[in-house]
């Protein structure tokens, strides 16, 4: 009996279902993102009966890509690209759009750029991770491998080590600077840049990579239309300047083709990872003096087009084979590239041009053979029935043996202009064909995810029905929002807009609270209305996010960002809050030293935001802040924040050591607000300086809480609601671009995955944590006047886990069932990932591990 009463039967389960999440989350993971298989080994030319591959008309490559290039950036007349757009009217550049498929994120971009392959989506959560091998394209088949093959010069390779990380060995020469320090705009570029003229007069290397991330990185801190970024596009346009006069005057250069390129674009936020037409829209464009005789005239600067498609526009997966034929190699292996047909004006020969395109699709006929037969495509394969083609892929096939059989009926030496488009035309539909091909799903694997998650609703529903003092009518307005959420997983437009159902659902709920809890409508249940639903109005307007409204104007950037004394004076505002809030949770200790500790504390996290925001964002720091800024200068932004980490550190100490050793109950809430209150300097830390004054609007609506007699359901309820809804409200969303990096790095110098994927984690989830903290104070005061008081802090983690099975669930079945969705991995996919940060990093780290300490602390 006794151990019945320390390990009660809903405990128990309670933990297992908790311990599935997990679980699940693995098993269908492993379903739903697999790595696909691809052929191995490198291309080698094929042995057809009509002479050997055409003369390239290029011997060197400079690849030179701009991260987050958007094609407006370039070729529109709000660009800095003054000399490639003069190189591109006089006909010695040829530009393009290139098309990027979602994820737009570096990594899987560059997969697509080398192999000409789609990649996998899972290669955005890896590129994630610095310290990842297992995503390389060491034995895969690129250009880059095709370029080392030919063994006529070397590889060179400065700025983003991505590259380095994808080609593990393969240059031989190589700086690289890493991609995550987003608040450098200026050494990430000129570690690059100083590295070029040595190599231009350098005549040993064949291949010369460079890749820049200033641009991306301005994107990301201030937008597309931030003061830095045309600087910076002049800053790219003189090295495109340097590059084109090297190659025009020095001999060894003379057949050096420059490929300037985007990875991805950006939306209107400066962000990028989703499908927008800013993010899909990068910039492409060949450079040399032999285009002369292939480009055509073509208007500069071009008119802003809305879908940001400038010119022609081409697939990223195109650059492997044109790249083949202009530089003589094979078209690797997994290519699913179209050659550009632009430039088969470079061979005179009609023969030539039916070999490059012949070529093309030979190679990705292999991989459909592959993948709707089994096996690259033999001439045994000839006799494929094709009156009743089993599949589309065994259609594109017999497509192919006409086009075939066509080219060998001509005389030697003729292409018909019909032929070349032909082949054209099939390029392009093979290449939708498998670019569109489901991934392969292994469905059992996705069905015993979707068990288990089952399995673990079942549990943590049992585990609340067995607690006592529930009922049924209470829980009813979680049945409506779990059931509600569930169901808008289904739709593409509400996953993408999720932010709302959080805002009108918070908002509905916290003026049912107020309404229940003062039904007489006094003049003070009035004013606490009216302070609860006035907050969360400007929390919901604080950060305009989402995918269809990014970008458009909000309270941040129409009238806090707009006026940097407003917003100094709301951050001091909020310090000062957490400053008296700090002094006081420090009563005990005399008021020299309290009110010393709390104001160095508070002094060296203002010091680190001014000097971080001076960085991010220097047109905010302006009066009293530049002044303040020129004051504390001196030490470095890893310096300050580590400060700020070991006064918040040592500060803890007497909180704790309160909890542990008190017994008085006044002792153990002060301790405890105090706490919450270290974690809030914290959170500050963690938040960009526009944010900051969302926690005194989050302040003002824990204290109205505070105020009315909640029970433990509506507590759990409010945790829930707020959580999310201050999570969307500091500018997150359900797309890869809404990740924000710029504190990822905070007081750490280098890359480490433990600290820098924490501090990623608590910076973008530093408003929901703060819910979690601010509602376990309530939950504590609710313990401590209930007769059963042990059992509270167990249906409060049954609720939340019930809430996160179940979504999980939702999300999972979602994911199934629309697995051939046209949006599946611009929308589905990633919010799949954002509900495996939710169930585990906010749910099972945050509110039950975190939570649960919190609570036992306040018990002790």
């Amino acid at each position: 009996m006794h151990r019945h009463n320390v390990f009660p039967l809903s405990t128990v389960l309670l933990v297992a279902a908790n311990l599935l999440i997990p679980v699940a989350i693995v098993l269908f993971a492993i379903g739903f993102f697999p790595y696909k298989p691809f052929l191995p080994g490198l291309a080698e030319y094929n042995s057809f009966d009509y002479g050997p591959p055409p003369e390239p008309p290029f011997d060197r490559l400079i690849f030179m890509v701009i991260d987050a290039l958007r094609s407006d950036f370039v070729f529109t007349n709000n660009s800095g690209f003054h000399f490639t757009q003069g190189l591109i009217s006089d006909g010695l550049a040829v530009p393009f759009t290139a098309h990027a498929t979602s994820p737009t994120i570096t990594m899987p971009r560059i997969k697509a750029i080398t192999t000409g392959s789609t990649p996998s989506f899972l290669d955005a959560i890896l590129s994630f991770d610095e310290a990842d091998t297992s995503s390389t394209l060491a034995a895969q088949d690129t250009w880059l491998a095709q370029m080392k093959a030919k063994k006529s010069g070397k590889l060179v390779m400065y700025g983003d080590d991505t590259w380095l990380k994808l080609f593990p060995g393969l240059f031989d020469r190589a700086d690289g600077t890493s991609s995550f320090f987003v608040s450098d705009f200026t050494e990430v570029d000129n570690n690059v840049t100083r590295h070029i003229p040595d190599e231009l007069r350098n005549d040993d290397w064949n291949t010369m990579v460079l890749h820049y991330l200033g641009l991306d990185h301005i994107g990301h801190k201030t937008g597309p239309r931030g003061p830095n970024m045309i600087p910076k596009q002049h800053e790219m346009d003189d090295i495109v300047r340097m590059i084109y006069e090297a190659i025009k005057t020095q001999p060894h250069l003379q057949s050096t083709l420059l490929v300037i390129c985007g990875d991805h674009g950006m939306n209107d936020a400066g962000n990028h990872g989703a499908s927008s037409p800013g993010e899909t829209s990068a910039a492409l464009v060949f450079v040399s003096p032999k285009l002369k005789s292939v480009s055509n005239p073509v208007k500069v600067p071009a008119d802003l087009a809305e879908d940001f498609q400038h010119y022609g526009v081409v697939e990223q997966s195109d650059l492997a084979p044109t790249l083949a034929a202009l530089l003589g190699f094979p078209v690797p292996k997994n290519s699913l590239g179209s050659f550009i047909l632009q430039f088969l004006s470079f061979w005179p020969e009609r023969h030539d041009k039916r070999q490059i395109l012949l070529r093309n699709t030979r190679q990705i006929l292999d991989i459909v053979a592959a993948t709707y037969i089994g096996s690259p495509f033999t001439d045994e394969q000839r006799s494929l029935e094709c009156a009743h083609p089993g599949s589309v892929g065994e259609e594109l096939i017999c497509e192919w043996q006409n086009i075939s059989k066509s080219v060998e009926e001509m005389p030697v030496g003729t292409t018909s202009d019909d032929w070349i488009m032909d082949a054209s035309k099939w390029l392009s539909k093979a290449q939708t064909l498998m670019s569109s091909v489901a991934s392969n799903y292994d469905m059992s694997m996705l069905t015993y995810g979707g068990l288990t998650t089952a399995l673990a609703s079942i549990l943590a529903t049992y585990a609340l029905t067995t607690s006592p003092s529930m009922t049924a009518s209470g829980l009813v307005p979680f049945v409506l929002i779990t059931t509600l959420y569930g169901i808008m997983m289904f739709a593409s437009s509400y996953v993408e807009e999720e932010q709302h159902f959080w805002y009108w659902a918070t908002s509905a709920w916290l003026l049912y609270l107020t309404i229940r809890s003062n039904p007489k409508m006094t003049h003070k249940s009035l004013a606490t209305g009216l302070v609860i639903l006035g907050s969360m109005r400007l929390v919901r307007g604080w950060n305009q996010t989402g995918q269809k409204f990014a970008g458009e104007p909000d309270i941040v950037t129409s009238f806090v960002a707009a006026n940097p004394p407003l917003l100094w004076c709301l951050v001091v505002a909020t310090y000062a809050m957490v400053s008296s809030e700090l002094f006081n949770g420090l009563g005990d200790i005399p008021a020299a030293i309290s009110g010393s500790v709390v104001a160095g504390l508070v002094t060296s996290a203002i010091s680190f935001k001014l000097a971080f925001t001076n960085e991010d964002a220097p047109e905010l720091v302006v009066g009293l802040a530049r002044t303040l800024v020129d004051i504390f200068d001196g030490p470095s932004l890893v310096n300050r924040a580590r400060a700020v980490f070991l006064g918040l550190g040592l500060t803890l100490i007497y909180p704790l050591h309160s909890l542990l050793t008190s017994e008085k109950k006044s002792s153990k809430e002060k301790a405890m607000r105090t706490l919450h209150h270290l974690y809030t300097l914290f959170a500050l830390t963690q938040s960009r300086v526009t944010n900051i004054p969302l926690f005194l609007l989050f302040q003002a609506i824990y204290l109205c809480l505070s105020h009315l007699r909640l029970s433990v359901i509506e507590i759990t309820i409010s945790s829930l609601l707020l959580q999310f809804s201050s999570f969307f409200a500091m500018g997150g969303s359900n797309a890869i671009s809404g990740v924000d990096l710029s504190s990822a790095y905070n007081g750490v110098s280098g890359f480490n995955i433990i600290a820098v994927g924490a501090l990623t984690f608590l910076s973008n989830w530093a408003a929901p944590v703060w819910w979690t903290s601010a509602l376990n104070l309530l939950l504590l005061r609710r313990q401590s006047v209930e007769r059963d008081h042990h059992f509270l802090y167990r249906q409060h983690t049954a609720i939340l886990t019930i809430f996160v099975t179940v979504t999980l669930g939702f999300v999972m079945m979602a994911c199934t069932a629309l697995r051939t969705h046209l949006f599946i991995w611009t929308v589905f996919s990633p919010k799949y990932l954002y509900s495996m940060a939710w169930s585990l990093g906010q749910h099972m780290i945050i509110n039950v591990v975190f939570g649960g300490f919190l609570c036992w602390l306040g018990r002790t």
